[in-house]
């Protein structure tokens, strides 16, 4: 189960927010990283947005090495990226809710600090 850290902030929460829930659209987690520079909050869920990302990235490419050799298993595999878009979901709720909390599997991952 994923960890939930303490709630920061109501002030940074309040103010940061929306650059938070942009962290979960792909290439959107620099926004916050721009914008919202100092705030710890916009910071948490920029670093998971750009994990969710590469995760996305790296899966795409998977799928499109293994479609070339075989062309129906990437038919089954494309159903592998709803799992990115699952937990951009989770990611935008707790970041709606002022949640820092970790997304399932890759919420360990600290890429910007």
């Amino acid at each position: 189960m994923a960890e939930v850290t303490p709630t920061p902030d109501a002030n940074d929460v309040a103010n940061n927010k929306i650059f938070a829930i942009l962290a979960y659209f792909g290439i959107l987690f620099l926004v916050p990283l721009l914008a919202a520079k100092e705030s710890p909050f916009a910071r948490f869920h920029a670093n998971q947005g750009l994990v969710l990302f590469l995760v996305e990235i790296a899966l795409q490419i998977i799928i499109f090495i293994l479609a070339a050799i075989v062309p129906v298993l990437a038919l089954i595999l494309n159903f592998l990226l709803l799992v990115p878009a699952i937990f951009a979901i989770l990611g935008i709720i707790n970041a709606a809710k002022g949640e820092v909390k970790e997304l399932p599997l890759i919420g360990g991952f600290t890429l910007i600090k």
